[in-house]
């Protein structure tokens, strides 16, 4: 399910115009097969229902590491946030990306997004805490291969804050990809699933 940077770097995608300072740290095809417009199915979906980081014991353990220590060394102080430590995407956002509803923020995971924009085939949004400012873009994209025609794809962009932020996203790469991330594309798999029979554009 891993794809690689370029997946997301050759895409024409509004996010390239202004966070060109953040890297593609990961990229993954997303099992949400699709019509053109569900985006906004997965939209909803990801930012009211996914809860993946409850659904292992695994991954119930790898967030309450993630917890103690940075309440143990004040990576999530509110001073560390978006609006402190950076300011906000939003800001650079162009006048008719601004002028859109943002969509909703992701609240339902131990470290919520807020919502930077949101498009027919784009949805982004963005964290920060004092390691890092993060940004995770889900795309809609044609795939011949998928039921309807579309699936989503899941990028995560990062800028780490200092040395300390770049040393930070190496230690707890391997745990991304052995527990997070997995977990994370199973669960939303496995509720697109089960929404499906109820969407116009399903495919049986």
């Amino acid at each position: 399910m891993r794809l690689p940077r370029t997946a997301h770097t050759s895409r024409p995608w509004r996010i390239h115009q202004f966070a060109p300072d953040f890297r593609v740290e990961d990229v993954w095809r997303m099992p949400t097969p699709g019509g053109p417009d569900d985006l906004a199915h997965l939209v909803d979906q990801m930012a009211n229902g996914t809860d993946a980081h409850r659904s292992s014991a695994p991954s119930r353990l790898l967030f309450a590491i993630r917890w103690r220590l940075g309440k143990l060394f004040g990576w999530d102080r509110p001073d560390a946030g978006l609006g402190t430590r950076v300011p906000t995407l939003r800001d650079r956002l162009p006048a008719d990306l601004r002028q859109e509803p943002p969509g909703p923020d992701l609240k339902g995971v131990p470290v919520p997004f807020t919502s930077v924009y949101h498009t027919r085939d784009e949805w982004a949004a963005e964290m920060a805490n004092r390691t890092v400012h993060a940004v995770m873009h889900i795309g809609w994209v044609e795939d011949a291969k998928a039921p309807g025609g579309y699936r989503g794809q899941m990028a995560v962009l990062v800028k780490p804050n200092g040395f300390a932020g770049s040393l930070y996203m190496a230690a707890i790469k391997p745990f991304r990809y052995l527990g997070v991330y997995q977990q994370l594309l199973l669960a939303i798999g496995r509720e697109w699933r089960a929404g499906t029979p109820g969407r116009s554009t399903a495919h049986r």
